[in-house]
């Protein structure tokens, strides 16, 4: 059966015109989804503000200040900075603090739709593209928003923020959905990669090491900022009640403190990883808090995180520990190198599958460099201008934090990674020899039993106890002593018995004369004979 294909004009300007309806109909869903990450980050902060200023009850703006407001601070979750104008000076002053866990918002929402968007385009330029697109066909109209507002931002730079983060989240999102390929390298980068360095060894192998060291260094440090950041909140916890209660008396104002607090506890840790490293943080022109000091009197609003700062005077010992901060992040460049620098098994097998030092020491240098330029990135994030004059400068000195995050990685990662390949291997060369250190394992060594001296109690004997059953007297005179004798003691002390009765035998004949007792009821004789002639 042959099968026939239709090549006429109008069979193929009917498939191109399919053809072009579903790339429209594509990309106009990769726009919508763009637009609506954008309006659902625009949506979610708009809440927050207009519930704050439907529940101030001294509201001194109407629902367009609300707005401009919303906009103002959905720009600034990009990185724009703003401008106040309704200071109290009357001067403009900038705001340029991103709250970092702000910025979490729009790029959850960016990466969402890129990857929406590779179920409806058949092409990954399509759906990164369209998402992109759509994304800023609402963000600048935003920007022109804000513009005449009392939070302002410059039109270009608004842009540009809103570019990059877009394209950042866009292509996350669109790589995700692909499987995370990670497809043929620029033509110069794979010649770079792929040469050898000296003769040596080659690049490509050891990227992924470095950067799974530099990022877990990078990790360790924000750790490390934000359990220096719990410390000195724990001890100047009245401070912050108090500078938390003078910012506002009413429950919605609170509400809002603490949010925005919240939004600034990871500009917070980077402050904290800053100055553990070294280099401290600015609390305005010409004011450092560093491990060795912290100023006499810095101006700082009243705010809670702010109440963390490290008392004026000179470092302390506590202080100075802070720099176990970097210490830690050295450590943990020096043993995800070593990791991959000596895989873990037999030391025989483990040495042919082994780096070379001079590998080991260059993945943990780039490892270093990694986790510097990761650093400085973040401490440019998390500072800026709060204000004019003394407030111009606020927040860690981003190259001071780079340089001292490659110090610290790279005076504790490259020899401990060496001294780690070497302990992993458990192999080093003594003149001209090599000698192989093996686990040693301690021989079993038995502790003798310790035995408790045996105690014996004195046995406890309970008196005992006789029940008779009186019998009827004899006319003789005799008496026939019937009695069932109930014995719970046993018949060993028999003769203390006697004995006992005797010596109560006296004392009863005279207290009471034997005249007077009547013979019927005579119980010592009969009590006398019994037991006589039991025994």
């Amino acid at each position: 059966m042959t099968q026939t294909t239709d090549h006429s004009p109008s069979s193929v300007l009917g498939g191109l015109a399919r053809s072009g309806r579903r790339r429209t109909a594509a990309l106009v869903s990769c726009l919508v989804g763009g637009a609506v990450a954008a309006g659902l980050g625009l949506g979610a902060i708009a809440v927050l503000v207009m519930a704050a200023w439907i529940s101030s009850p001294y509201p001194d703006s109407g629902p367009d200040a609300a707005l401009h407001a919303t906009a103002g601070l959905w720009l600034l979750a990009h990185g724009a900075e703003l401008v106040r104008t309704d200071t109290l000076s009357g001067a403009p002053a900038p705001l340029g603090v991103t709250p970092l866990l702000l910025v979490a918002l729009p790029a959850l929402f960016l990466y969402r739709a890129g990857r929406d968007a590779v179920d409806s385009a058949d092409r990954p330029r399509v759906a990164f593209g369209g998402v992109v697109a759509g994304y800023l066909v609402v963000g600048v109209p935003v920007t022109l928003f804000v513009g005449g507002g009392p939070l302002r931002a410059h039109p270009v730079g608004a842009v540009a923020h809103l570019m990059a983060v877009a394209l950042l989240g866009a292509a996350a999102g669109v790589w995700t959905a692909y499987g995370r390929p990670l497809g043929p390298l620029p033509a110069a980068l794979r010649r770079v990669l792929d040469q050898d360095a000296g003769g040596r060894f080659a690049l490509r192998p050891h990227v992924g090491a470095a950067l799974r060291a530099g990022a877990a260094g990078t990790v360790v440090l924000i750790g490390g900022g934000a359990l220096l950041l719990a410390v000195s909140l724990v001890v100047h916890t009245q401070a912050g009640q108090t500078s938390y209660l003078q910012l506002t008396d009413v429950w919605a104002g609170r509400v809002a403190v603490l949010l925005l607090a919240l939004a600034l506890v990871p500009n917070a840790a980077v402050w904290g990883a800053a100055y553990g490293l070294g280099p401290g943080f600015a609390l305005g022109t010409g004011s450092v808090a560093w491990p060795g000091g912290a100023p006499a009197e810095p101006l700082l609003p009243p705010f809670p995180l702010l109440a963390a700062v490290p008392d004026a005077g000179a470092g302390t010992p506590l202080t100075w520990a802070a720099g176990a901060v970097g210490g830690a992040c050295g450590l943990a460049v020096a043993g995800f190198t070593a990791r991959a620098a000596a895989p873990k098994g037999v030391p025989d097998d483990a040495r042919a599958d082994a780096w070379s030092r001079k590998e080991t020491a260059l993945t943990a240098g780039l490892a270093a460099a990694l986790c510097g330029v990761a650093l400085a990135l973040l401490a440019g994030l998390a500072g800026g201008p709060l204000g004019d004059g003394r407030l111009a400068d606020f927040g860690p000195v981003w190259w001071q934090t780079g340089i001292a995050a490659l110090l610290w990685a790279g005076a504790l990662g490259v020899p401990g990674a060496l001294g780690l390949r070497a302990w992993r291997l458990r192999t080093w060369r003594v003149r001209g020899l090599w000698v192989r250190i093996r686990a040693v394992r301690l021989p079993a060594m038995p502790f003798p039993s310790v035995r408790m001296p045996s105690v014996r109690l004195p046995s406890v004997r309970l008196p005992r106890v006789r029940w008779w059953r009186r019998g009827r007297v004899s006319g003789d005179g005799g008496s026939e002593a019937k009695f069932e004798p109930y014995d719970f003691t046993g018949t060993e002390n028999r003769e203390s018995e006697t004995l006992e009765s005797e010596t109560q035998e006296p004392e009863t004949q005279a207290t009471e004369p034997r005249e007077a007792e009547p013979q019927e009821t005579e119980p010592q004789g009969a009590e006398e004979t019994a037991p006589r002639e039991t025994d």
